[in-house]
């Protein structure tokens, strides 16, 4: 079975900085995307950033500048890097990817989100 954990949310004060980790276990093949999405209270779900198997980004216009994702491919991990944190960040944090298990069969698995709270 295939599972995502994320880590690393918090409350910080407006432009702050927080980082956060999201790990893929289980039977994996690979790994061809990773990426963050988030949640604000009464809204739907909004890309943040995504990076490829190969170090491709994409990032939301909303976080350009001042987020970064990374990835490492050995540990199956990536990371989101925030910084000058503003209080419309404010959201559950998702993590998700793209990947293949031993079986051949490909999974779009979704993290239990990590709540990122911004003050002003």
């Amino acid at each position: 079975q295939v599972q995502l954990v994320e880590s690393g949310g918090g409350l910080v004060q407006a432009g702050g900085s927080l980082r956060l980790s999201c790990a893929a276990s289980g039977s994996i093949l690979s790994i061809n995307y990773m990426g963050w999405y988030r949640q604000a209270p009464g809204k739907q779900r909004e890309l943040v950033a995504t990076i490829t198997s190969g170090g491709s980004t994409n990032y939301a216009d909303s976080v350009k500048g001042r987020f970064t994702i990374s990835r490492d491919n050995a540990k199956n991990t990536v990371y989101l890097q925030m910084i000058s944190l503003k209080p419309e960040d404010t959201a559950v944090y998702y993590c998700n990817a793209g990947l293949v298990s031993s079986s051949h069969s490909y999974f779009r698995p979704w993290g239990q989100g990590t709540q990122v709270t911004v003050s002003s």
